[in-house]
């Protein structure tokens, strides 16, 4: 077992060091592999990975949000080409993200200060009522140098957990996960943060159809520092040029997904074809 995160104070959202871009190509689906099946055993199960006491805390905390997003279904039109945004306060803040996405037409249901534990708990109504090309994930607040940080163990069951419910509902659906940015307010927990990217990371790698978007090395200045005219006056949350440019590197990673999932799909169609006589 990985050990607790030992609590600091951090940043969330996309040391000296520059990481590394990802290496985020998912892993065959026609190689399963252990941590997939237990996560397609959770699904099977209904059994999210929390206790029933945190469940009653997750519950209380959050059901209020989950039905005020569950409202905006009625009024949304079903369209398969759609890119389901889930995840913590940064989806829920992103007001230009028509603008900053276009032309991808996105759903947007983030809620507050989610954790991973809390969108585990959630994933299946605010996954299951949409049909989507791709679901994009970003949740920033498990480690945020608190005594109740969660630890790498426990996210990765949550994280595993909520792909295996898009892929149950949509097999043929992308997920795309964006990496935690370091921000002034948790900068203290850099490294901490680091660790749980890093996990991010090998899931992706370890998952079908699944993807990493890399981000927080544009979110560092040359000195290894946030800049701070990407983050409001709280120094956790984005500005409007931080949006800008969370969207552009989101965006160009998506599109670069679907185009070579679609080239993908196109070579093994033609592949099954019998040759013309």
């Amino acid at each position: 077992m990985r050990q607790l995160l030992t609590p600091l104070v951090f940043c969330v959202a996309f040391s000296a060091f520059h990481p590394m871009m990802a290496q985020d190509v998912a892993a065959p689906p026609s190689e399963p592999n252990q941590a997939a099946a237990t996560t397609a055993a959770n699904v099977i199960s209904n059994e999210v990975p929390v206790t029933a006491a945190d469940r009653e805390a997750i519950v209380k905390r959050w059901e209020r949000d989950i039905i005020s997003l569950e409202k905006e279904n009625e009024s949304l039109a079903d369209n398969e080409d759609a890119i389901l945004f889930i995840g913590s306060s940064s989806i829920r803040r992103w007001d230009s993200i028509a603008t900053d996405m276009a032309p991808f037409r996105c759903i947007e249901r983030g809620y507050g200060g989610a954790k991973f534990s809390d969108v585990a708990v959630y994933a299946k109504r605010l996954i299951e009522p949409h049909q989507y090309r791709a679901m994009v994930m970003f949740v920033a607040n498990d480690v945020s140098g608190r005594p109740d940080d969660h630890s790498l163990d426990q996210i990765e069951a949550w994280v595993r957990y909520i792909v295996g419910v898009s892929r149950a509902h949509q097999p043929d659906a992308a997920v795309l996960i964006v990496e935690i940015t370091p921000c002034e307010s948790r900068f203290a927990s850099w490294d901490k943060i680091r660790a749980v990217n890093s996990l991010l990371k090998e899931i992706a790698l370890t998952t079908p159809d699944t993807y990493f978007i890399p981000t927080a090395e544009h979110y560092l200045t040359a000195d290894d520092h946030p800049r701070p005219e990407l983050f409001v006056g709280d120094k956790l949350h984005l500005s409007p040029p931080g949006y800008e440019l969370w969207g552009s590197l989101i965006r160009q990673r998506l599109g670069d997904v679907l185009r070579q999932r679609t080239t993908a799909d196109a070579a093994a169609a033609a592949s099954e074809t019998p040759a013309a006589r």
